[in-house]
């Protein structure tokens, strides 16, 4: 039987509401997804230890993930998240040296460092015209570079108030899943309800327009890296008291992990769409699916093949070409229609 005008159009209803939930909902279907796969195959990872033990690395991930999603919004890329990751976490601790009564002062001292490092990248993308991933690497080095300088490779551990605040929990969840749920909460909101969230989207999608409206484009992309490096900044000092002694390499895992989560989240590689939640999201689900893995007793290197497919999935699906097809695919059957009657 011919397809008639009426099929043509729920076809292409049923695609439009198809595309919307692949960009909001497809992370939410994959966490069940693979929460089904887990009680089928690993169920000792959906034990509540197992998921208290989980939630504060998939909070800290969170945390970065925030800070990745802003610059990707932005059509950048950030790759100096592991050199500020580890630099605040070895001058918390360090400053510090295990005086509690100087945590305020050592967080002041990580947080600042690391803001420094954004400006720099900020200052080189806009004012140097240098490409992010270069510029972002440059900084990447440097703030390595300064951790050993810092350390003389030996970090000193973090305060028992800082260790027992990231460790302990409060109504039975831990402080590191409020902190992670501040960040994302705030940047939501900020992104969703005020104008400077507007225009930041607006310049994430078309920095050439939202400059010709006479948007201060480059103001809004430093402020973009700072706040970044706000985010990896604070992960790096949360992550510091759980693990109490953070090592040099401490802030390597986050590269990948981050990139990934913010891919998988809903936001475009290109700039102008950003899903903060979904990013949140996706590091739940990134770390649930690394617990998975290593129930398994998989090797560690199968993580990183699963984040690089994971990654290649999701730009597959966020990409307009296969829903281009599909519309393509729904107008070929109108000439159809038309010689139908």
């Amino acid at each position: 039987m011919p397809p008639t005008e009426s099929t043509t159009a729920s076809g292409r209803a049923l695609l439009e509401r198809l595309g919307g939930m692949r960009e909001a909902s497809m992370i939410w279907i994959a966490l069940v997804a693979l929460v089904v796969v887990c009680a089928l195959f690993e169920p000792s990872t959906l034990k509540g230890s197992a998921i208290l033990s989980m939630l504060p690395f998939a909070a800290i991930l969170a945390i970065a993930a925030v800070g990745q999603c802003l610059v990707i919004q932005q059509g950048g890329i950030d790759f100096s998240v592991v050199g500020s990751i580890t630099l605040s976490a070895v001058v918390v601790c360090g400053h510090a040296g295990g005086d509690g009564s100087k945590l305020f002062e050592a967080i002041l001292m990580a947080l600042a460092a690391v803001l420094i490092a954004g400006l720099i990248n900020g200052i080189a993308v806009t004012m140097l015209r240098i490409t992010p991933i270069i510029a972002t690497l440059a900084t990447n080095a440097l703030l390595l570079g300064a951790v050993q300088t810092y350390t003389n490779g030996v970090p000193e551990s973090a305060t028992k108030g800082l260790s027992n605040f990231a460790i302990d929990k409060t109504l039975g969840i831990p402080h590191t899943v409020y902190i992670a749920a501040i960040f994302v909460a705030v940047a939501a909101v900020v992104l969703a309800k005020t104008v400077v969230g507007r225009r930041f989207i607006a310049i994430g999608a078309n920095p050439d327009a939202a400059r010709a409206a006479g948007l201060r484009v480059n103001r809004y992309l430093i402020g973009t890296y700072m706040l970044a490096a706000l985010c990896y900044g604070a992960a790096g000092i949360v992550l510091a008291g759980y693990v109490k002694t953070p090592g040099t390499t401490v802030g390597n895992p986050y590269l990948l992990s981050t990139i990934t989560a913010v891919v998988v989240g809903g936001t475009a590689l290109g700039g102008g769409r950003g899903r903060v939640v979904g990013a949140a999201v996706a590091a739940v689900f990134l770390s649930q699916l690394e617990s998975f893995i290593s129930a398994t007793g998989a090797p560690p290197s199968v993580s990183l093949l699963v984040q690089s497919a994971a990654i290649a999935v999701a730009v597959g699906f966020s990409s307009s070409e296969a829903a281009s097809s599909l519309r393509r695919l729904f107008a070929g059957l109108q000439p159809r229609t038309r010689l139908a009657r």
